[in-house]
């Protein structure tokens, strides 16, 4: 569901040199699981990864902004080759600006998906945002993108293709598989 008529998502997102996403409900379906230790996992979906790959393979920077510190994300983002990964930021506004002056890319040309009421400070500094379709329902009113699958299921994959798609790239992309 796009908050924006066809033609102006469109545009947006052909314009979209970063891509910006948050972990938890995003990259995962949100759950924390804790065992008697205290140690930490989360679910990543594989094509989701796949999605995040695609959208390096095409020229456009991917970089993940969480509050939490996981060293499961860092190793996940490390097998998926996600250089700019700022964890522990519980302020992501700040956290995305720091990020866009040290990339030099201007926020109408960045994208930032989220899914709650933490990521929405850094969605107002981007030309584009999105969420989950299980994304908070506040932040689901406000954001240019909905996607129809929910966080840690399929959102970044859906959404990455979306990007692909504008620019262009995403027949050329499914195609280098077959």
């Amino acid at each position: 569901m796009s908050a924006l008529a066809d033609d102006q998502l469109r545009a947006r997102a052909a314009a979209i040199e970063l891509a910006v996403f948050d972990v938890d409900g995003v990259l995962t379906d949100g759950r924390l699981i804790l065992d008697d230790h205290g140690t930490q996992t989360k679910a990543f979906h594989v094509r989701d990864g796949l999605g995040l790959k695609a959208l390096m393979r095409h020229g456009i920077q991917v970089a993940v902004i969480t509050a939490r510190r996981s060293g499961v994300v860092e190793r996940r983002m490390t097998e998926l080759g996600v250089v700019h990964l700022r964890q522990g930021a519980g302020d992501k506004q700040a956290a995305l600006g720091e990020l866009l002056d040290e990339l030099g890319v201007d926020g109408q040309r960045t994208s930032f998906m989220g899914d709650d009421l933490i990521d929405w400070s850094a969605m107002k500094l981007c030309g584009l945002s999105a969420a989950p379709g299980d994304a908070d329902a506040w932040i689901r009113a406000r954001v240019d993108l909905v996607t129809t699958a929910p966080g840690g299921q399929g959102a970044v994959r859906e959404f990455s293709e979306l990007l692909l798609a504008a620019r262009g790239a995403l027949k050329a992309w499914q195609d280098s598989y077959l």
